[in-house]
């Protein structure tokens, strides 16, 4: 059975000109137009299996960050089905769903429950969480006093030590120094070692090639390939590339 599943899955979004005046804004709808839709998927279909590494590539405004929002139930498609069997945790965007009035600890458990864990989860879980973030001397601060850094360390240690199933990640690699980023891509690799299933977007070609064996190809919301990440960033890059493999 696959773990992620799009049937023919379309998204759009109403685009618009603007600000514009109310008389013409009166005009436009008493003259039946109606607003100009704009694609951000176009019957769009895949399957992930259960372990599968999978990376998603494409241009800004492909529709990598949508497709990634609807995989993770942020935004219901417009046409189509998706089924996502599993526990999944997300890095779209670090730090979604902290509260900067809320200690370090308290967020911790507070995203936890976002992310659909039990607060019993989260208590087994905490040691590790703040340890991989290096938190301990900070975590009963409020998050207000955390610099940027600390808070994205913060978010991603909850996300990648709730033992998901699923693990979503978009561009979020670059967290903290050099070495933090380091330990993040060597964590990202443990939990694919588990055979957890990884669905990534990266602007990166050598991030694509060094974690997913599989890749997905969007532009202008439609899918264009679907096969071996070197492949398909052959194709993406227009160049030969190199499989790790």
């Amino acid at each position: 059975m696959s773990v992620i599943e799009f049937k023919n899955v379309s998204k759009t979004f109403n685009r618009t000109a603007g600000r514009q005046l109310l008389r013409n804004y009166l005009t436009s709808r008493m003259a039946g137009k109606a607003p100009e839709p704009f694609y951000a998927l176009k019957n769009v279909s895949f399957s992930i299996n259960p372990g599968e590494t999978v990376g998603v590539v494409g241009s800004n405004g492909a529709g990598k960050s949508t497709l990634l929002s609807i995989v993770t139930g942020l935004v219901p498609p417009c046409k189509g089905t998706v089924e996502v069997n599993g526990r999944v945790a997300a890095l779209l965007e670090l730090g979604s769903g902290f509260h900067p009035d809320l200690t370090g600890r308290e967020n911790v458990m507070l995203n936890a429950s976002l992310l659909g864990f039990t607060r019993k989860r989260a208590e087994e879980r905490y040691d590790s969480i703040v340890e991989f973030a290096e938190m301990q001397e900070f975590i009963e601060e409020p998050l207000r006093t955390y610099s940027t850094g600390m808070h994205m360390r913060l978010a991603f240690s909850v996300a990648v030590n709730l033992d998901p199933e699923i693990l979503i990640v978009d561009e979020v690699l670059a967290v903290g120094d050099r070495n933090f980023q380091h330990k993040c891509v060597e964590k990202i690799q443990e939990i694919k070692a588990q055979g957890k299933t990884i669905l990534a977007v990266s602007h990166s070609g050598a991030s694509v090639l060094s974690l997913c064996e599989r890749a997905i190809w969007l532009d202008h919301g439609e899918l264009l390939m679907d096969g071996a990440s070197n492949k398909v960033l052959e194709a993406y890059e227009g160049r030969p590339t190199t499989s790790k493999a």
